[in-house]
């Protein structure tokens, strides 16, 4: 009997060996319903009545028939294994069937999951619900603490294929362990052959049948930790970048994050259509995968070089944040490394948690706990541009596009969208792109807003003195080698964007081209939508019958735009709720001007805020058929945002792919009083100096009550008045407008350190130095 085989207890009584032997596999997603559907022929040869069934957590949700499926294969179940269950969701759905299934299963096994979870395993004498002893009581205090650690993924991985080498010369209970650790290597190295031998090897260790026990199982097989995957390659892995495929004269790299566990279990549609996308761009690919969880290996081993990068834009497919996965994650530790490598990030996502067509037809898009695990952590670590690109199709396979896709596929494998991949890979192309292209050469798109409309209020934003801000800017960038006419002065810009030939046109700005009629008719594939709420083309905003305005101002390679108005103008949070609303003519041919006319390579959205975030469609995950990415496009998007309002800048960052740029906000004062408030004041303080049985305070009461509904103030009580006047009188407001590339003034930052509680002189210093230092430009 070979090391690895262990015979089973044979005072346990005996199952009949006609039943079927039901080994269940609960887990997060559905990667592992491949291997399972292509091994059981092999292992129903040795293993007469075995069923191996594999149940994903994420589809629980949107799929309730297949939550009730995994309660009634754990009833049944003879051996359970189960893995990477953390969200709460998740373990309350399931929890009391895992714990009933424990205690008839011949074994249960538990790892990388919620430690609530893990403690259910039940190997022969490992009882990890029990005080640990003996040999786990050592690993707990080799352990170290419970908190994560920023260790690589790569480092745990080989302390894991470690201890079952360990744990083999140490008799007794330790040899369950083993089996315990053994299972766990198995399953990270989730290849048709180790999910074999994973079966095989728990069964031959604890099924309850005698004619199965003195089975044997192969030791794990052993995949790279870090890697490279190409389908083009004859293994498809290989730990050269020599070995891959490239293009003669590549326009450039891209480096692609895979997921060790899809390209093991051989689910890789989803990562071939997007190395095949980004091929057909020019480009070439260097797709890097990394065990444990952590990109840091792959991107450090493919990715950086000695100078720096040798890429030229890093795209995760991984779905989760960069160090963590779906249980934590390290943005700091994620920050060090893309610092280092200094390329754009692009975060794009495989549904997990609901259906291809489910995503397609849904008006919300992603749900909370997908938005939370695909774009927000990966957000902290400085991710941009989240993009679904692939996942699972139901039955009905998906109608969300032309494509109609459907499924081809019995074992629910990863599909990719082909129309958001194409979309993707357009993406990586521009910014790569505009990376290798030399400022000299670059078009550059500003976008201006004018709101309200018709009230002069052409070139303003919150908190930003604009035109100020936009001089400054383009001042540093003639700096800096772009191609532009500089106005002169500030007035001088305000003047050519403002007046030019907007009198001869009637419009508030400068019209800087006019779209056609027919143009409009012929390049404008939604037109139907928009005609249906604004009528024929070209409508009747910023528009003469025979076309559309585009305002604003060419200076060389830099255009100067101002945003059309979007039709809302009193309520603009309504485009988001509004069911079959449209942009406006001109808000669609401003954006397609830009972008297809012009050849913008980039756009700057100019401070805090326009519409192109806030038009209709999903609020995250969203497709083709959105309005924010059919305006936008896959053309780069900067957004320069006020620092205080980061609430607002995630709906730009999710729904128009912005890049969030901070500029500070104005300095600080108090609030004072406003002669209303101030006539108050002066009658509580009045009040209060009278004394309690004086005969005036009657009047002067009846006087403050008439003074403070006078300024919407209901309270009575004048005590609570005067407090509520004084912590007006205090309230802090911002001072005038930010100007971008304009640091504070030592005067003005000695106020604002002064106005910051319980700060130590080290600090204070170091926020005088911050405040009265140009970050921006």
């Amino acid at each position: 009997m070979r090391d690895d085989a262990f015979p089973f207890a044979d005072s346990i009584p005996q199952a009949k060996a006609s039943a079927p032997y039901r080994f269940v596999i609960l887990t997060l997603d559905s990667h592992a319903a491949g291997p399972a559907a292509r091994i059981s022929p092999r292992l129903t040869r040795d293993f007469p009545g075995i069923e191996v069934s594999v149940h994903a957590a994420a589809e629980w949700a949107e799929n309730p028939t297949a939550l009730d499926a995994a309660k009634k294969a754990l009833s049944q179940a003879n051996i359970v294994m189960t893995n990477l269950l953390f969200l709460e969701e998740h373990i309350n759905a399931i929890l009391p069937d895992l714990t009933a299934a424990r205690q008839n299963a011949d074994a249960f096994v538990a790892v990388i999951a919620d430690p609530q979870i893990v403690r259910l395993t039940k190997m022969g004498d490992l009882d990890m619900s029990k005080p640990a002893s003996g040999v786990m009581s050592l690993l707990k205090k080799l352990r170290g603490s419970k908190a994560p650690s920023g260790a690589s993924g790569q480092k745990q991985m080989t302390m894991l294929r470690r201890l079952p080498k360990i744990l083999k010369f140490i008799p007794g209970s330790a040899q369950d362990l083993r089996a315990w650790f053994l299972t766990m290597q198995y399953w990270l190295g989730g290849s048709d052959d180790n999910i074999e031998e994973m079966v095989r090897f728990l069964i031959g260790r604890y099924a309850n049948r005698s004619d199965w026990q003195m089975g044997t199982a192969k030791l794990p097989v052993e995949y790279p930790d870090v890697g490279l995957y190409h389908p083009a390659l004859q293994q498809r892995i290989t730990t050269r970048v020599a070995d891959l495929p490239r293009p003669t004269t590549p326009k450039g790299t891209v480096g692609l994050l895979l997921l060790r566990s899809y390209i093991l279990s051989a689910d890789c549609a989803h990562y071939d259509a997007v190395i095949h996308a980004l091929e057909a761009q020019g480009l070439a690919v260097i797709p890097a995968f990394a065990g444990g969880l952590d990109g840091r290996p792959a991107i450090e081993r493919y990715f950086q070089s000695e100078s720096g990068s040798c890429i030229d834009t890093l795209i995760s497919l991984t779905g989760f944040s960069m160090v963590g996965g779906p249980a934590y994650n390290d943005s700091a530790a994620a920050v060090e490394t893309l610092s280092k490598v200094d390329v754009p990030y692009l975060a794009a996502h495989p549904l997990e948690f609901q259906t291809l067509g489910q995503w397609a037809a849904s008006t919300q898009g992603l749900g909370p706990v997908e938005t939370t695990m695909l774009i927000a952590l990966p957000e902290i670590d400085g991710a941009t541009n989240p993009t679904v690109f692939a996942g699972r199709h139901g039955l009905d396979g998906c109608q969300g596009c032309a494509s109609m896709c459907r499924s081809n596929s019995d074992c629910r494998a990863m599909a990719p969208c082909h129309e958001r991949v194409a979309v993707l890979a357009e993406k990586a192309a521009r910014l790569t792109r505009l990376r290798r292209t030399e400022n000299a050469n670059k078009k550059v798109s500003i976008v201006l807003f004018g709101f309200p409309p018709n009230a002069g209020a052409t070139g303003t934003a919150a908190y930003l003195s604009v035109f100020e801000s936009l001089h400054n800017t383009l001042t540093r960038m003639k700096d800096e080698g772009y191609t532009l006419d500089l106005p002169a002065n500030v007035d001088d810009l305000r003047a050519e964007l403002l007046k030019g030939n907007a009198e001869k046109f009637g419009q508030p700005a400068n019209v800087a081209a006019i779209v056609s009629v027919e143009d409009i008719l012929r390049e404008t594939s939604s037109l139907s939508e928009i005609e249906a709420v604004w009528g024929p083309a070209p409508g009747r905003v910023q528009a003469d019958g025979r076309g559309v305005f585009v305002l604003g101002k060419t200076f060389g390679n830099v255009f100067v735009g101002v945003q059309p108005t979007f039709g809302y103008e009193g309520d603009p949070m309504r485009l988001l709720f509004e069911r079959g609303f449209a942009p406006t003519h001109a808000f669609m041919q401003f954006y397609r001007w830009i972008r297809d006319t012009w050849n913008s390579d980039v756009v700057l959205h100019f401070g805090m805020h326009g519409a192109l975030e806030f038009m209709p469609g999903r609020q995250t995950g969203l497709s083709g058929n959105d309005w924010p990415d059919r305006l936008i496009g896959a053309m780069p998007n900067v957004y320069l945002y006020a620092a205080n309002n980061p609430s607002e800048a995630s709906l730009a960052k999710r729904r128009s792919n912005a890049t969030i740029v901070t500029h500070l906000t104005p300095p600080l004062t108090n609030s004072g009083l406003y002669r209303g408030l101030a006539d108050l004041k002066d009658s509580l303080s009045r009040w209060r100096q009278l004394a309690t049985d004086d005969p005036a305070r009657a009047d002067v009461l009846a006087l403050i009550r008439d003074q403070a509904a006078a300024v919407d103030l209901t309270e009575s009580d004048p005590e609570k008045l005067w407090l509520t006047v004084l912590e007006t009188e205090g309230s802090l407001i911002p001072d005038g407008l930010h100007i971008v590339g304009r640091p504070m003034t030592k005067e003005t930052a000695e106020v604002m350190a002064g106005m910051i509680a319980d700060l130590s002189q080290e600090d204070r210093d170091r926020a005088m130095q911050s405040l009265t230092t140009d970050h921006e430009l």
